[in-house]
């Protein structure tokens, strides 16, 4: 019987650590815990990241700080950690927090998304970890070409995209007897980043609702602006809609701003758009027809290359005529939609797991070749470096580091889970 304890440190990577312990075998134990930060969720963050998945039970993920992870960790002796969390935070709780646990856990990682064009920065903050884990094909050759080339780091495997299964595929098995009247636009963070594009996508979205009132224009928030999320969001899309409505260049009522899960709003959706939101995928999942806007330009930066060729790109004046796409199916095969029989990575735990039950496994010899450039700079307050460690190395974060807070505040901590035992109950840690 294999114990997994799941580590998350912001929305998005708390979804996907979520959705990544459903489909693991049903003998497994799991836990799920989130590591405070300042980038922590808050509780109705939280609730929507675990929606439809066996953490929504009767008590959410704790938010524990590092002490207590590290206590929490110790108690459960897990075989295996998932760190689902942003690179530095991966780094240091690799390296320092749980660091050092006995007898070692098979540390994975990976990203909770679109990863297209793979980044040797995402690889080189995980490179303590024994597994890394995307989505595509495309991805694990990307990043296995990395890996090779820098050394360090485990070896990568393939998991389907957990949000995909959260809707049905077949038109009209929805919710609300199966009514589509709804446009969803999924907001991001970090794409566009200058405040008139994202001002150019609220007025197409308000030209939108002016020539359709039969449709119900969403605009779907990751957090409100008092929220925090995995990165930071300068101009958030419901303050700028509030300044252009009191300067009258957007009429009162044509959108509303909207949080919770995104499969809840996918369920009556009759259109989707966004600039390259992972929930794009989810979109496809349920046979919502999209936009992905290529306004801005198809690039790196704008996290969208890999919509090229998927016949799904298309321009604000589209979204404006409610003119969405349908994917092509060559795409689809090609690009998180693989048949589920290709994923490999729980396997390729188990089989991690087993050498170190028979005491053969150690943390590796994976390359003996050093990184070839040198290491990204760690984030401002995190890990001073992030280049590749082998077990047993700590490299001490600064005394800033969210990751390593001496911070004793009370948090309530959970039993493990497994697989059809009744809800989690709280007890002080």
């Amino acid at each position: 019987m294999t114990r997994l304890l799941a580590v998350a440190d912001s929305d998005s990577y708390l979804k996907w650590a979520a959705g990544l312990l459903d489909a693991t075998p049903e003998d497994w134990v799991t836990d799920l815990a989130v590591v405070r930060t300042p980038i922590a969720p808050s509780a109705a963050q939280i609730a929507a990241a675990v929606s439809g998945t066996r953490a929504h039970g009767d008590a959410l993920p704790p938010v524990l700080p590092a002490r207590q992870l590290r206590r929490a960790a110790e108690r459960f002796r897990p075989d295996v950690v998932l760190l689902a969390c942003t690179g530095p935070v991966v780094d240091a709780l690799a390296a320092e927090t749980l660091a050092g646990l006995r007898p070692r856990p098979v540390l994975v990682s990976g990203l909770p998304g679109i990863s297209v064009p793979a980044t040797e920065k995402a690889w080189l903050f995980r490179s303590g970890c024994d597994l890394f884990v995307v989505h595509s094909g495309r991805e694990v050759a990307e990043f296995s070409e990395i890996g090779a080339r820098l050394g360090g780091g485990g070896t990568v495997a393939l998991a389907r995209l957990p949000y995909l299964d959260l809707l049905p595929r077949e038109p009209g098995a929805h919710d609300a007897g199966g009514v589509r009247d709804r446009v969803v636009f999924a907001t991001q963070a970090k794409v566009p980043r200058r405040r008139e594009e994202r001002e150019r996508i609220l007025l197409a979205l308000a030209e939108l609702g002016r020539a359709r009132p039969d449709l119900d224009v969403v605009v779907k928030l990751r957090a409100r602006d008092d929220e925090r999320q995995t990165h930071n969001e300068r101009h958030h899309y419901e303050r700028l809609w509030t300044e252009m409505e009191s300067e009258g260049r957007v009429p009162a009522g044509a959108v509303r701003f909207a949080a919770g899960p995104m499969h809840e709003h996918l369920s009556r959706a009759a259109g989707f758009v966004t600039v390259s939101s992972t929930a794009a995928l989810e979109a496809i999942a349920g046979n919502v027809p999209l936009l992905v806007l290529s306004d801005f330009g198809v690039s790196a930066e704008m996290i969208n290359l890999v919509f090229e060729g998927s016949g799904c790109l298309g321009t604000l004046d589209d979204l404006a005529k409610a003119d969405f796409r349908v994917p092509a199916e060559e795409w689809c095969r090609a690009n998180y939609f693989h048949d589920s029989s290709a994923s490999d990575w729980t396997g390729r735990v188990a089989e991690l797991v087993a050498a170190a039950a028979r005491g053969r496994w150690s943390r590796r010899a994976r390359s003996s070749t050093a990184p070839s450039t040198p290491p990204p700079a760690a984030a401002p307050g995190c890990a001073s470096t992030c280049r590749p460690r082998s077990c047993g190395t700590a490299t001490a974060p600064s005394a800033g580091c969210a990751a390593t807070s001496r911070r004793s505040d009370a948090a309530v901590t959970s039993p493990p889970r497994k697989r059809g035992s009744a809800g989690q109950q709280a007890a002080q840690a």
